[in-house]
């Protein structure tokens, strides 16, 4: 069959996990022999085609007030005029149709949808075509996607949000089948009435695993000759609670350094490198995982946010590196407190601090979750087995298509 894989952005646009995963599924199928084309948002007017790494990639100008893909962030009231734009764009669905005609789809694979909105679903639906939607954050309930305002994380959707998303749970019912990245996202979504009669399964996002000689490297007891070598990687932004991490690391009493590796907006780095006001504290800018995990003993993934998954949890553990994980959103999927890592709750603030000066306490608890953190993450650094079941769902998605979809196409107007 021929699969479209309908997302917000694809390499080398890339915003996050979200993408690498997408070019890892859509670059595995097709070396398995599927036949694979990408749609995506560009900055470009028109429909574009591309090739990245000898797969064919649309490109279609998006049809808003400027393309979400940029360094510079707009103000709020750009930001507000994209959003109310994005909550039905239907303009974006003429790029849809054309490809859908153009390639003679078989089957549509939507992963995130900014930009595009769920008019793609309305296009899909009027085609007769099946569709699977991939779920990687929380766009369906918040413009944002992260369901995080003021500091915190938002228990369900603010009248703001209810308001820009109004019908988009109607609407998932279009959907044949969807994949949460985390039993966490997939439960989050479906308890706001999304998705319903759709078949729904998790699939986690299969992280590369590293070279077998550099793991090896990695999994050997920490020197006790310097200070414990605490390292966070990620973008550099509230909601991963690095203000939460510096204040806590400022209150140890032993010895110890911290990494941060990522990028954020240039005003928000300069916020974090004021508060941190210590040169234990460096900002390294982007790490390769490989030269990162070299430099850390111990991973810290602080989100005071519901993480949708986390990625960077995977690929420290697989360098056999433990990691300090926040108990929010799908990183207890990642990270068991006392098999590789240990878990802090940022509802109790001074717990992250504890965790850190537990691993400086007790270097044989430590060096026990460092030797059992690779083990713990296998089932993540499996590509092939999650290319198996995507594969299976999509073939019983277009083999047990419903006979609701091919007889009464829903469609909606706003």
């Amino acid at each position: 069959m021929k699969i479209l894989f309908l997302s917000s952005l694809y390499s080398p646009h890339v915003g996050g996990g979200a993408e690498i995963v997408l070019q890892r599924t859509v670059e595995g199928l097709k070396a398995r022999g599927a036949d694979v084309v990408v749609l995506a948002t560009g900055p470009q007017p028109g429909l574009h085609v591309t090739e990245v790494r000898g797969v064919k990639v649309y490109r279609a100008g998006l049809l808003n007030t400027y393309w979400h893909f940029s360094e510079q962030r707009p103000n709020a009231l750009a930001r507000l005029g994209w959003h109310l734009r994005d909550r039905y764009n239907s303009g974006m669905r003429r790029f849809i149709a054309e490809v859908l005609s153009r390639e003679a789809v078989e089957l549509v694979v939507c992963h995130n949808l900014a930009g595009w909105s769920v008019a793609a679903w309305d296009e899909i639906a009027q085609a007769r075509l099946p569709s699977v939607q991939v779920l990687h954050d929380m766009y369906l309930s918040c413009p944002g996607s992260n369901m995080f305002r003021k500091g915190s994380a938002c228990a369900s959707p603010c009248t703001l949000c209810r308001s820009f998303r109004q019908g988009h749970a109607e609407r998932s019912a279009q959907v044949d089948a969807v994949v949460g990245v985390s039993r966490f996202l997939l439960d989050r979504l479906r308890s706001q009435q999304f998705f319903r009669g759709a078949h729904a399964q998790v699939i986690y996002s299969a992280s590369a695993p590293p070279d077998a000689l550099v793991s090896a490297r990695f999994n050997e007891p920490r020197r006790t000759d310097r200070p414990l070598r605490f390292g966070y990687m990620g973008t550099l932004s509230e909601q991963k609670g690095l203000r939460w991490l510096i204040e806590q690391f400022r209150t140890l009493a032993f010895p110890a350094t911290l990494s941060i590796a990522g990028r954020g907006q240039a005003d928000y780095e300069q916020t974090l490198k004021a508060l941190a006001g210590t040169p234990n504290i460096t900002f390294i800018g982007y790490q390769s995982p490989e030269s990162f995990y070299r430099q850390v003993d111990v991973a810290v993934v602080p989100s005071i946010w519901n993480e949708p998954f986390g990625l960077v949890a995977v690929e420290a553990c697989a360098h056999s590196v433990p990691v300090i994980a926040s108990n929010r959103g799908g990183l207890p999927e990642i990270i068991r407190d006392g098999t590789n890592g240990l878990l802090c709750d940022p509802a109790q603030p001074r717990s992250l601090g504890q965790a850190m000066a537990r691993m400086n306490r007790d270097p044989v608890l430590r060096d026990r979750l460092a030797s059992q953190a690779r083990a713990s993450v296998e089932h993540f650094l499996d590509t092939e087995q999650m290319l198996d079941r995507y594969q299976a769902l999509f073939r019983q998605v277009v083999q047990n298509r419903s006979p609701r979809h091919d007889n009464d196409v829903a469609l909606y107007s706003l």
